[in-house]
Parts: structure tokens; C-alpha cells; sequence
């Protein structure tokens, strides 16, 4: 009796099985980078309603982020620094820039400036900026090279995932409390050692379980 089909057709179910295999792994794949906080927030730099640059203040003036963002050694959260901060310069340095007209504005009408938040973690994670600070991690380590920045971009992706990869292995991240805010850091030769005797004196252990950032 002669076959109805050919014989290649009897590879079929394994070409099909590849083929449903490849399109899953694709899938997949497409959802775990594109819907990954290193696709959707990294890169995430919002217009501000002031043209600040924190090239220009912290990198080529060299301003210490703690001037303007005072808070962040003692509170769990990082301040937005008010207007009178702005101020105490721009009272004498070019009190009549056009780019400082909503400065002025803020300054006169007693109005906050409407600063556009770029790091935002959700209201289900909880962040302390102040314990951070004072186990010796630096503002770069979440921030980037802020120094670098004209406008502020996320150069992070804040996700669960990357900050237990630090609480898991904070070793070079940890740096001299001298060196919090200084964005050209980088660990020493030492670093192995010095990061232990931190971690040993200040008692650092960093949570991994859902309840150190869930509350």
C-alpha cells in the first residue's frame, strides 16, 4: 500500500516542537528585557521646570551634594533643597538670569519650585538614604556620576533584584566617609580589607529577607 504522506512529513512533530519552543524562549525573552527596569526606567531623565546643571554646580564647581541635599546623613529620606538654598547664591550670582526667572518667581511668590522626582522606588519599598550613607555606600553607587549630568538621568534600575545583589556582596561599594560624595571614586587596592573592617566595626548586615525593605 503506497504512504499518503511523504516521507519528510514524519519530521514534522519535531520541527513543530522547535519551532513552539523558540517562540516561547522568544517571548520570554522579549518580556524579561522590555518589561525590565533596566529597558522602562534606566535612561528615564525628565524635563525640569529649572534648567539646573549638576555638571555645573557639583562637577565643575565642585559643590558637595550634602549643601543642597542636607538631610540625607540623617534622614531616610533625600531632600529637594527649598528655594532660599538657591538663593543663598543667587542673591549675588546673576541675580538676573533669565534661566533663574522661576527661582526668582518661587522666591517671591513663597511658592515651591515643582521639581520632577527621577528616582522613585514604589510605596511597597521601603529606603533609608541615612543608613545607607553612614555603612559608607556613596551617592554614585545609586546615583551614576551625577557630577557628569547636565540634566539628572536614572543610570540604575533601582529593581529588587539589583539592590540584593549589593546587600548580598556590598564589598565595593563600601568607601571612607570622606569619600561619600565624591563621584570619581573608585575602590582602592585595599578595598578587600578596608570593606571588612567597616562591615566588622559598624556591625553592617545588610537584610536579604522580604521584611528589611517590605513593611
Amino acid at each position: 500500500m503506497a504512504q499518503i504522506f511523504p516521507e519528510w512529513t514524519n519530521k514534522l512533530p519535531t520541527i513543530i516542537a522547535l519551532i513552539v519552543a523558540a517562540m516561547a524562549i522568544g517571548i520570554v525573552g522579549f518580556f524579561w528585557y522590555f518589561g525590565s527596569p533596566w529597558y522602562t526606567d534606566v535612561g528615564y531623565r525628565p524635563s525640569q521646570p529649572v534648567a539646573y546643571s549638576h555638571k555645573l554646580h557639583a562637577g565643575d564647581l565642585g559643590l558637595d551634594c550634602r549643601y543642597c541635599h542636607s538631610t540625607v546623613e540623617e534622614s531616610a529620606h533625600a531632600n529637594v533643597p527649598p528655594t532660599q538654598t538657591c538663593m543663598n547664591c543667587h542673591n549675588l550670582i546673576l541675580p538676573e538670569s533669565e534661566k533663574l526667572l522661576p527661582v526668582r518667581e518661587s522666591w517671591g511668590t513663597k511658592t515651591p519650585i515643582d521639581w520632577i522626582r527621577v528616582h522613585k522606588l514604589p510605596d511597597y519599598a521601603y529606603f533609608n538614604h541615612s543608613a545607607h550613607l553612614n555603612a559608607g555606600i556613596g551617592c554614585a553607587s545609586c546615583h551614576g556620576n551625577v557630577a557628569q549630568m547636565k540634566e539628572v538621568t536614572q543610570v540604575k534600575p533601582l529593581s529588587m533584584g539589583w539592590c540584593l545583589e549589593c546587600h548580598r556582596d556590598p564589598i565595593n561599594h563600601i568607601r571612607p566617609r570622606e569619600e561619600l560624595t565624591n563621584m570619581n571614586w573608585m575602590p582602592p587596592g585595599d578595598q578587600l580589607d578596608f570593606a571588612r573592617r567597616v562591615i566588622r566595626e559598624k556591625n553592617i548586615d545588610p537584610p536579604v529577607d522580604c521584611s528589611g525593605c517590605h513593611r
